[in-house]
């Protein structure tokens, strides 16, 4: 399936999502509204939100609640990414300047936490305990990833269950509480908000997977970031932790000095270790698992055009990941 065909059975309710999105980024700052606005011009598939209201609507839904949450997992995904680029120095973004390339960095962080705390308004609004306490857990656990990254960042020891605990809180966690919480919302059974969590979880660590691999392995115009990005950061991702294990004593100190020092001196070699040591296709095999686990998680869902639409995602996800 194509993203338009996997969205077709919530065309309706993504046009809602959107609305809700340019209504709770109005502000009467009017710095605030021209960094919304910068925000919203960027496009980006909201891959979220469609997980959000297709959850939903697998599990039956019914009422707008499912519409706020849509639209409140994509504003703390957004907050994330003002704050990631002023930590990461990042210019680019999608293809486009970010926003604290355009409005400076301290700007963005305080945007960043206008986003973050309207978040949390809507979150109120549902009167949900479980909601709140989905959220609550899963924010903390996203900015512990955060640090945790920001730990491994230079680290050429970073083993490769540290970096996979760094995706699971930075990247699956917000797809994990994403689904749960349209579970919660649908007043769905234990089992199914289970299975929806498990499902967003692999969903979301295959996603962050296949982006390690297009960072070696893409087309700059096509996915709007440069080939190495995170080399340049000295982000030990897999297929770099994998070319270590595997590499030659050359291969290694090439790759460790490259991670200690960041920068994009060494990417030829290095690109060329991974490719020696099969590190891309050994991160695609993982991808390729979180993937398959993802589609079984769904089996305990109801038959439904949802329910075809959410596998049909983890092959989106899995194949395009920009």
């Amino acid at each position: 399936m194509s993203l338009e065909e996997i969205r077709a059975p919530v065309a309706s309710d993504l046009r809602a999502v959107d609305a809700v999105i340019r209504a709770r980024l109005k502000s009467a700052v009017p710095l605030v509204d021209q960094i919304a606005e910068h925000i919203i011009a960027g496009g980006g598939k909201r891959l979220r939100p469609l997980l959000v209201v297709l959850s939903a609507r697998a599990c039956a839904a019914q009422g707008t609640g499912h519409i706020e949450a849509a639209a409140f997992i994509e504003f703390i995904h957004t907050a994330t990414l003002l704050h990631d680029d002023v930590v990461d120095g990042s210019s680019m973004r999608r293809g486009r300047h970010t926003a604290n390339q355009v409005f400076g960095n301290q700007a963005s962080v305080l945007v960043g936490d206008f986003v973050y705390s309207r978040a949390f308004q809507m979150m109120a609004t549902l009167s949900s305990q479980p909601v709140m306490e989905i959220m609550a857990q899963a924010t903390n656990v996203i900015a512990e990833g955060e640090v945790l990254q920001l730990m491994n960042a230079h680290d050429p020891d970073t083993s490769e269950e540290r970096y996979l605990e760094v995706i699971y809180r930075k990247t699956a966690k917000l797809f994990e509480a994403g689904a749960e919480v349209a579970a919660v919302l649908a007043n769905a059974p234990p089992s199914i908000r289970a299975a929806l969590a498990s499902y967003g979880r692999h969903l979301g660590t295959a996603y962050q997977l296949v982006d390690d691999v297009l960072d070696y392995r893409s087309n700059p115009q096509e996915r709007g970031k440069n080939l190495g990005d995170d080399l340049a950061e000295g982000k030990p991702t897999l297929p770099l932790i994998h070319a270590l294990r595997k590499g030659n004593p050359a291969q290694q100190a090439d790759i460790r000095e490259a991670i200690r020092e960041g920068g994009l001196t060494q990417l030829q070699s290095v690109v060329a270790a991974i490719d020696a040591t099969g590190g891309l296709d050994y991160a695609a095999s993982r991808a390729r698992a979180e993937s398959d686990a993802a589609l079984a998680a769904l089996s305990p869902l109801p038959e439904s055009a949802y329910k075809n639409s959410l596998g049909a995602l983890v092959h989106f996800a899995a194949e395009h990941t920009t």
